[in-house]
């Protein structure tokens, strides 16, 4: 067992040199400090997280915080929901056929056809175009 040494030299590890745009920015702060001028930092919300701000949902409740005394949102009317239903039968669908076929949740076509849902045009007219019928312009 002569041949095996072991080697006790330290292991130095570094984190990753700051970009030259970084070290210009910390260069200007330390300036700033050294001189005595006031230094105003911001945080960012919400920065770095991977969350899409959902404009549905603040719609939604922009249009419940109009409304007047009532309280309550426009549903699905029956007459469209008795349509959504039928016609997705007559096509053989099931419900989570008929969401991907508009790139919609199931959930949302779960909705329209128990009539808790929000009436959106644009989903509509998708459900339009998917099952190749009229569901609006009775009115």
């Amino acid at each position: 067992m002569a041949g095996i040494s072991q080697d006790w030299e330290p292991v130095v590890i570094r984190k990753k040199a700051p970009t030259a745009a970084a070290r210009k920015d910390e260069k200007a702060v330390n300036a700033a400090r050294r001189s005595g001028a006031e230094i105003e930092t911001i945080r960012k919300a919400n920065a770095g997280s991977n969350k899409a701000a959902s404009s549905s949902t603040t719609l939604n409740t922009r249009k419940l915080d109009e409304e007047t005394e009532n309280l309550s949102h426009q549903k699905v009317p029956t007459e469209l929901k008795k349509a959504i239903m039928s016609a997705r039968q007559d096509k053989k669908l099931t419900q989570a056929q008929l969401a991907q076929l508009i790139n919609e949740k199931p959930q949302i076509i779960q909705e329209y056809e128990s009539g808790k849902a929000i009436p959106n045009q644009q989903i509509i007219s998708k459900l339009e175009r998917a099952l190749g019928v009229k569901l609006r312009g009775k009115k």
